[in-house]
């Protein structure tokens, strides 16, 4: 499970429609509806917000505002939302960047366009994160499997 903090935009095709798939899941662990996943370490900063359901779900709300841009079909009846959350959840700038050149170098292999498009030069470029976070300076976040 890869929930981004980086902002839906940055990601291809196959990445936003995982994110969306992913996220779907993460609600579901939230609203104790799984067996699995319930101590995933990126589930953390939604458990610690203190209303995870509110935050998970606005998180999915930006994801579909980004796929509705896309031209995709997102189902927006799975997200119970009526007033999207922004800016809620703190990020480090090391997390951002890290998870840019996770996605880089996912790109590189999957979508050489969108790679020239983000990944050439993004160090001169301030990363945009999902509009649930807001940035913090920091390193890695400790939640973070690093590989």
């Amino acid at each position: 499970m890869r929930l981004w903090s980086i902002h839906p935009s940055y990601l291809d095709r196959k990445g936003l429609v995982a994110l969306w798939r992913e996220s779907l899941l993460a609600k579901k662990v939230l609203e104790g509806k799984t067996k699995g996943y319930k101590n995933h370490p990126q589930l953390e900063r939604f458990k610690n917000y203190s209303a995870p359901l509110l935050a998970i779900n606005s998180y999915l709300y930006y994801i579909y505002l980004e796929a509705k841009k896309r031209g995709f079909n997102f189902n927006l009846d799975k997200i119970n939302l009526t007033d999207p959350l922004s800016k809620i959840i703190s990020v480090t700038q090391g997390q951002l960047l890290y998870e840019l050149k996770h996605l880089c170098n996912k790109l590189r292999v999957r979508d050489k366009t969108r790679f020239r498009k983000i990944c050439r030069n993004f160090a001169d470029k301030e990363i945009e994160p999902h509009p649930l976070f807001y940035v913090v300076p920091g390193n890695i976040e400790p939640w973070e499997k690093v590989k």
